[in-house]
């Protein structure tokens, strides 16, 4: 008897559970459900395609006959409306019921709209999707200035972008700094220069008003926080996102900014799984729950759900210290771990261009961010899965070059 596999969306999550379970299953049924009328493309290189530094083709990862290849059933423009989780039923805009005997929910989030006057202007974009990042390139090629709010992740991406594509821009902040939440000011500071250099002016202590826009509907200026005016043909918006979630609002799934599932990534309710940066997991490193949407994490995520989907009993549990790396600037930026939690911090600058944060928590590593120098990033990851209790080392810690065998044992070697 064939079990029948349904995976709501085809992001590198959704798109690597499916194929593990047809490596694990030959005889399995495969549904993969999308919103989006392409299949699996590369997140992390849209940013490039975006700078008109990359073609469409090396963005693409699978196409159609990928998935016929695998006798995976690919359901493109396919919007789920809500999920029976008792017949075990999930129900599309266009009135079909598809039933499955184990769920996967991968479907990710939508960029947050901000609610403030003219903000469905034509010129304003978010970046999180392929098409978005079409709009965004050809827009930008032909914006001669340009206004990018959010100081964040995604937000530097489209401050990359407006340098690349030579859109004279500001780069709005709420605080004083850019990614406050993980950089001190020393190292926000390398950040901001590198601004300056590609042509993005910083803007502290500014946050959003509204926009104006021209007779024609499209966007001309944005007032920000102060009162102050800045004139734009080109907006870039990354402020957040809003889990895809509310197709199971009506189901016993435990949603908290997101699904919340175990390490197995199971969530509460018998056959239904998460994976990606929708889930609100259990991270058995930091023993909490926590969230994280980088792109590895994904896919081990997927990777895990389905191992656990075929197999009769829970045989793989999430265990991974994710990363995320910037190369929009001179200098190598890599964060990884959990960089904006924990109760204690080091830090320590190098040189103009070369900056270490380390972050801790009940005595554990817990995550960084290293700039200009990343030879020391597998030495921190492999220190974060011993779970060593190293923060009473700083100083050991901020070397150059960190040797595991001057640091304390860990527990678990």
């Amino acid at each position: 008897m064939t079990t029948s596999h349904v995976i709501l969306g085809d992001g590198i999550a959704g798109s690597s559970a499916a194929e593990t379970i047809r490596e694990a299953d030959p005889d399995a049924e495969i549904t993969v459900i999308t919103e989006e009328g392409e299949a699996l493309y590369n997140r992390i290189l849209i940013k490039e395609f975006a700078k008109g530094k990359l073609p469409e083709a090396p963005v693409s990862i699978h196409e159609p006959e990928w998935y016929d290849e695998r006798d995976i059933d690919l359901r493109l423009n396919t919007h789920v409306t809500g999920v029976d989780t008792d017949e075990k039923v999930v129900r599309t805009h266009g009135g079909e019921d598809v039933g499955y005997d184990k769920l996967l929910v991968a479907t990710g989030g939508t960029p947050t709209q901000l609610p403030v006057e003219n903000a469905d202007a034509e010129g304003i974009h978010h970046f999180w999707t392929f098409q978005d990042a079409r709009a965004i390139r050809e827009h930008a090629a032909e914006a001669d200035r340009g206004v990018v709010i959010g100081a964040g992740l995604l937000g530097i991406d489209l401050a990359a972008i407006c340098g690349a594509q030579d859109v004279d821009a500001k780069y709005l902040m709420r605080g004083n700094r850019w990614w406050r939440y993980a950089l001190s000011l020393d190292g926000a500071e390398i950040i901001h220069r590198a601004l300056e250099d590609i042509g993005v002016e910083p803007v502290f202590e500014s946050g959003l008003d509204h926009f104006e826009v021209d007779e024609s509907g499209h966007v001309d200026s944005v007032i920000d926080s102060n009162g102050d005016a800045h004139e734009a043909e080109f907006v870039g918006i990354a402020v957040g996102l809003n889990y895809n979630t509310e197709f199971l609002e009506d189901t016993p799934v435990e949603l908290d900014d997101g699904i919340v599932v175990d390490q197995y990534m199971q969530t509460g309710v018998e056959d239904v799984y998460a994976a990606g940066d929708i889930t609100k997991y259990h991270d058995v490193i930091l023993e909490d729950q926590t969230q994280n949407g980088a792109w590895g994490s994904a896919k081990e995520q997927g990777i895990v759900a389905g191992k656990n989907m075929v197999a009769d009993d829970t045989v793989k549990e999430f265990r991974y210290v994710p990363s995320y790396s910037i190369t929009h600037f001179d200098f190598p930026f890599l964060s990884f771990g959990h960089p904006t939690i924990g109760d204690d911090e080091a830090e320590r600058k190098y040189s103009d261009d070369e900056w270490r944060r380390l972050t801790f928590n009940n005595g554990k590593l817990v995550g960084g961010v290293l700039i200009g120098d990343l030879s020391q990033q597998s030495t921190f990851k492999k220190i974060i899965r011993q779970e060593r209790p190293v923060a009473d080392q700083k100083e050991l810690l901020l070397e150059e070059d960190v040797e595991l065998d001057a640091l304390a044992p860990s527990p678990i070697e």
